[in-house]
């Protein structure tokens, strides 16, 4: 059985990632063709993203039917196929769950439209409040949560796209349903589950308005969440010990997700968090430009480092998935220094406590789309944005711009597999342009340059598996009012790990705080993004983006 502590998760978007019929759209049997690759690089798990029956309103993040394959990749027995050639491999298949909401096109929706009162009920509709909707939540992709039905005269809770009703799990059916889903898919084989917005599951008891904010204290981590997590446990992974699960955390707090990820809770393995991506946000608001708030970034780092790590739950650590900018572009350099910041954010991730996640594309540098026409972009949000920000008087040009930046686009672009048309990725027209960059930044590149970016991801995988101090070693951070340079020390038995990384494209000092001693510790480098990084772990005059990792044994 796995040990997820060392293990490493690979998130596959399966849209974008290999085409196997060259209709332009990535499918299961592309992800199957494409094993081989993944076990090169060393992953233990491939987290899967919505394939489902879905009309892709949001991606797949709006399913139509939870049991059945959209036709756009494959079949059923091209998933048994997948799951089973990953095994042979020793690579565990991961599944994306929603269940916040479904699709307006979901039989079930379908079904309370109609009138069924059995289903009307496995969804929240709620009378308007005089004249108005019940409550002047936002939703998260813009606008009123709400959407009205006529022929009921209330309205209905969405709060993410009008076409993805929220569920309610209130009711018993509703959680009856979920349960034989969950349980389906490990009849497949599954071996892991990445539950999407979970926390926002339970809703209050009563509904207000919010004077202070979207709606979302109202909603997040509800007052029933950690009883229905509970009982999804019970009822379907928990019966199993080689299942992980992980749940991505919307707005949460650190208390809340020590009790999701304590064993003793008998919720999950893992969560995700991510605080720490919003500290490019301006007071909050994602559609702004500002630079990354170094300083903020580590002391949320150092506050859920310490505070899943004193409460014994686990988190997943990461800086990239499919509605995330890319790292590189975001907190790198992807130009001067590609290779050196890309290497740098790597690592500065993976040697801290918890379960590191590469997104596809990440582990050879791949960059944010920068598209310079609106048409070319397909995320709703990106589209949903634009119009707001049109109609707040802002100039096209500045609205790109924000684009360029923040847009889920960036990471959605296909998979650069090599410099041939389309990077590889379909014999087709792909549903997504390819980023212009994809002949020098590829796949086929990265394996035959020894220094590539996906070597130093692939010696990050290793070290986890070879060194019990990089999955199970306390997190202390040091340095943290440096401006420059985040460091962190890990502790385990006799050992200890010092991580040093400079995250900008000027060179630092660092400089081991007088408190530690470590004279009498053998030092060697585990890794580093220079090949001649210094010996001396006491003071190191670092280059631009450089990343060192001291192995320091008694």
């Amino acid at each position: 059985m796995k040990d997820f502590k060392k293990s490493v998760v690979y998130q596959i978007y399966p849209k974008s990632f290999n085409d196997s019929n060259g209709d332009g759209i990535g499918d299961l049997k592309g992800i199957t063709k494409k094993l081989d690759y993944l076990k090169i690089l060393g992953v233990d798990y491939i987290w899967v993203t919505p394939f489902y029956l879905s009309p892709q309103k949001d991606n797949g993040y709006d399913i139509e039917d939870y049991c059945n394959i959209d036709p756009r990749f494959g079949t059923m027995d091209d998933f048994e196929e997948m799951v089973s050639e990953a095994k042979k491999l020793g690579i565990s298949v991961m599944l994306d769950m929603v269940f916040n909401h479904t699709s307006t096109e979901h039989q079930w929706f379908k079904n309370a439209i109609k009138g069924d009162k059995k289903y009307k009920n496995y969804y929240i509709f709620k009378e308007a409040k005089g004249d108005r909707e019940p409550t002047n939540w936002v939703s998260k992709f813009g606008g009123s949560s709400w959407e009205y039905v006529k022929e009921f005269e209330e309205y209905y809770l969405h709060l993410f796209d009008i076409t993805q009703a929220d569920l309610n799990w209130e009711n018993e059916d509703v959680k009856k349903e979920v349960f034989d889903i969950v349980n389906f898919w490990i009849e497949k084989g599954v071996k892991g589950f990445r539950f999407d917005v979970i926390n926002l599951i339970s809703k209050p008891d009563d509904y207000e308005d919010d004077y202070e904010g979207d709606g979302r204290r109202f909603y997040t981590d509800g007052p029933h969440i950690h009883q229905y997590l509970k009982e999804l446990n019970k009822e379907t992974y928990g019966k199993h010990e080689d299942i992980v699960t992980v749940g991505e955390m919307s707005s949460t707090t650190i208390d809340n997700c020590v009790k999701y990820s304590n064993p003793k809770e008998k919720e999950l393995s893992m969560v995700f968090n991510f605080h720490h991506l919003k500290v490019d946000y301006k007071d909050g608001d994602k559609w702004t430009l500002m630079d990354f708030d170094f300083i903020k970034l580590k002391s949320i780092f150092n506050s859920w480092q310490l505070g899943i790590q004193n409460g014994n739950g686990w988190s997943a650590v990461f800086w990239c998935n499919h509605d995330q900018p890319r790292i590189v572009s975001r907190f790198g350099d992807d130009q001067k220094y590609h290779r050196e910041s890309a290497k740098m954010l790597a690592t500065s991730i993976h040697m801290m406590r918890g379960t590191p996640y590469i997104y596809q594309g990440e582990e050879i540098g791949m960059t944010n789309s920068y598209y310079d026409n609106i048409n070319l972009y397909k995320d709703i949000e990106s589209i949903n944005y634009y119009d707001i920000l049109k109609q707040q008087g802002k100039d096209e040009r500045e609205i790109i711009k924000v684009l360029q930046s923040k847009s889920r686009d960036n990471s959605r672009t296909p998979m650069h597999w090599n410099k041939c048309s389309q990077a590889g990725f379909t014999t087709g027209a792909p549903w997504l342009s390819v980023s212009k960059n994809y002949k020098e930044i590829n796949v086929e590149n990265s394996l035959e340059d020894s220094n590539s970016i996906f070597y130093h991801y692939q010696k990050l995988i290793k070290l986890r598996k070879e060194y019990d101090i990089v999955a199970y070693g306390d997190f202390e951070l040091i340095l943290e009012d440096h401006k420059d340079i985040l460091a962190y020390i890990r502790n385990y038995n006799n050992e200890k790990l010092l991580v040093v990384n400079n995250f900008y494209g000027r060179e630092t000092v660092f400089q081991l705080p007088s408190q530690f001693n470590f004279d009498h510790h053998k030092s060697n480098i585990l890794i580093s993004n220079y090949k001649d990084s210094s010996e001396d772990f006491k003071k190191v005059n670092l280059r631009s983006y450089e990343s060192i990792v001291y192995h320091l044994e008694k």
